[in-house]
């Protein structure tokens, strides 16, 4: 592993740690206070910002997503997002450990499919560590409208079939998704630069996502579920939008093997019969 590898993967987990950190903190506040609402955007956002706890999270998440973006100028799309997925993790302990709720035992085995299913990427990735191109705009453009089209449908008619707030959890991950993918594009250079209106607008519309779904569901729910997605749809994505080398051989079982894993892990966390998972653990 050369040294560029070895501080993407650094720069990776430093990401993973931060932004699962600021989930955890922000799920915190925004669970306590006042129900947000879209039609007075500005009270909502005055509700959070003037929260110090809160603004604090905000603060510690924006440092990992400039952790995620410096990893990417050194490392694979692929790469950089198995070794960041692993926060979740990090979120299930600070769940169980310092908020002291009782995760559910399918929030666990969740928690423990994803964590395997990226272990498993991991490996997979290690033989084939080399980066493709920027990608085609076209194609770029057409993952990103197609994770797009998937929140809405998640935010939407789908969220009646999650646990309270996954809907709005996996709308969030989608469209955190999209706008890595968009970053991955636009650190690129060039015309590419004209997807940092896309990326921004991404992150801007899946933090509303993740903040109102903080008000529906436990932290596992949500932010537990959108980490998921934001980092399992752009290994997809950095396969077949970016040329990233996929391996023959069992490196190649591994990663169809990871795939199927990590989405069990994902329905297991988003199952709407969760609710002994919101009951705090005895002391």
């Amino acid at each position: 592993m050369n040294w560029q590898l070895g501080l993407a993967l650094g720069l990776a987990l430093a990401s993973a740690g931060a932004l699962n950190w600021g989930y955890f903190a922000q799920h915190g506040v925004a669970a306590s206070i006042p129900p947000l609402s879209l039609r007075r955007p500005l009270k909502s956002l005055l509700s959070l910002f003037g929260n110090r706890v809160w603004l604090a999270g905000f603060l510690v998440m924006v440092g990992g997503w400039a952790f995620y973006v410096v990893a990417l100028r050194f490392g694979p799309l692929s790469l950089v997002q198995a070794a960041s997925a692993g926060g979740i993790g990090l979120l299930a302990l600070l769940v169980q450990r310092v908020a002291r709720v009782r995760l559910a035992r399918h929030e666990w085995a969740g928690v423990v499919f994803a964590l395997g299913g990226l272990a498993l990427l991991g490996v997979s990735l290690m033989g084939s560590a080399k980066s493709g191109g920027p990608g085609e705009w076209t194609t770029v453009a057409l993952w990103v409208g197609v994770a797009a089209a998937g929140a809405v449908l998640a935010a939407g008619p789908a969220r009646l079939a999650l646990a309270p707030g996954a809907g709005l959890g996996v709308a969030a991950g989608l469209l955190f998704a999209a706008g890595d993918i968009a970053t991955k594009a636009a650190v690129g250079g060039g015309v590419r630069l004209a997807f940092i209106p896309v990326l921004l607008g991404c992150q801007a519309v899946g933090f509303v996502c993740l903040q109102l779904g903080f008000q529906r569901g436990g932290a596992i729910a949500t932010a537990g579920v959108a980490t998921l997605l934001t980092n399992s749809v752009p290994i997809a994505a950095g396969v077949f939008v970016f040329g990233d080398r996929v391996p023959g051989g069992y490196p190649g079982t591994l990663r169809i093997a990871a795939f199927v894993i990590v989405t069990a892990g994902a329905a297991l966390l988003a199952r709407p019969e969760g609710s002994g998972s919101d009951e705090p653990a005895p002391s």
